[in-house]
């Protein structure tokens, strides 16, 4: 199925032009029931393309390069979409992970970062992806990306990580905050059904986190991001699935596979991330076979939202660069 996408209004943000350039399509993974060996029906998933603008031929006559991105926890396409924006000369492809957005939640596995991975290997196959296609994680999408690319690292290349996850948040010293974090969301679970969902979509709890995470002083660009927040990030698709998502998201590392990544990697990190640390990216670095890391200053998790042109000239000149 593919429609064309009218966006909630953006205040500005976002072109005109990325409204044109975009298409909703949507696929249905196929899971192997394991008694009988037969395909079944499974998950639907949503996701969105990006048509390039070719404002002149590429240098070496090729098509232009194809961009596959995974979202962080809580979010979906929406939160990437200024980074797209501010890189009109390429292909973006940009599903909904399973359990957020559009896209419903696993029917046969768990949604844990083996779950997500064997989500990304379908994706791939489906759409026919090969090493011509970059792969793009932020936050928790970068997990995701590096462990998919640990496990298949001739798929997709090179691979950028846009505020990577680089230690585990149930360690150090944010430890018992996030223990507090998994009882709220365990909390949520076992509660009746529409008092769980309340606690969980509460506005003042998410514009709380929304708050947090935000670093710049641009009251305008302040308001845009809550309002993204308000509108997705409470658009997950059941309690049970948002429960393993988050366990995954704080229990799983990009440092746990660094040393397979030995494709080229790009770290974008923000100076002032409270998640995922500075320190905690110069640790990464040292791990990863071939990687660089860029530091945006003043910026803290948000990258995508407060500052895309700066990751997109990044983004831009590291993929010139692994050519």
């Amino acid at each position: 199925m593919t429609q064309q996408v009218n966006e909630i209004p953006t205040r500005g943000f976002l072109s005109p032009q990325l409204a044109q350039r975009t298409q909703r399509h949507s696929l249905t993974l196929k899971s192997s029931t394991a008694a009988s060996g037969t395909e079944e029906s499974g998950t639907e998933v949503a996701y969105w393309e990006y048509s390039p603008v070719l404002t002149e031929p590429t240098s070496d006559g090729s098509a232009p390069k194809t961009i596959l991105v995974i979202h962080g926890f809580r979010g979906d396409h929406h939160g990437l979409e200024r980074v797209v924006d501010a890189l009109p000369e390429y292909r973006f492809l940009m599903p909904d992970l399973p359990g957020f957005g559009e896209s419903a939640a696993f029917t046969d596995r768990t949604h844990n970062i083996a779950g997500y991975v064997s989500f990304v290997e379908e994706f791939v196959s489906a759409l026919d992806l090969g090493p011509d296609t970059a792969l793009v994680g932020h936050s928790f999408g970068s997990i995701v990306a590096s462990h998919f690319t640990a496990k298949n690292p001739q798929a997709l290349r090179p691979l950028i990580l846009i505020n990577p996850i680089a230690a585990p948040a149930l360690e150090g010293p944010k430890g018992i905050m996030t223990r507090l974090a998994v009882g709220y969301y365990q909390a949520a679970t076992r509660l009746p059904e529409a008092a769980g969902q309340a606690i969980l979509r509460n506005k003042a709890i998410v514009r709380v986190m929304s708050v947090a995470m935000a670093k710049t002083h641009d009251s305008g660009l302040r308001r845009f991001i809550h309002g993204q927040h308000d509108a997705y990030f409470s658009a997950f698709a059941n309690r049970t699935s948002l429960l393993e998502s988050f366990k995954a998201s704080v229990s799983t590392t990009v440092r746990q596979v660094a040393p397979q990544l030995k494709l080229p990697v790009l770290l974008i990190a923000g100076e002032k991330d409270e998640i995922a640390t500075l320190d905690s990216q110069k640790v990464l670095l040292a791990d990863l076979p071939n990687a660089e890391l860029q530091v945006i200053p003043g910026v803290g998790h948000l990258i995508h939202y407060e500052t895309p042109e700066a990751a997109a000239t990044f983004i831009r000149d590291f993929l010139e660069e692994t050519k």
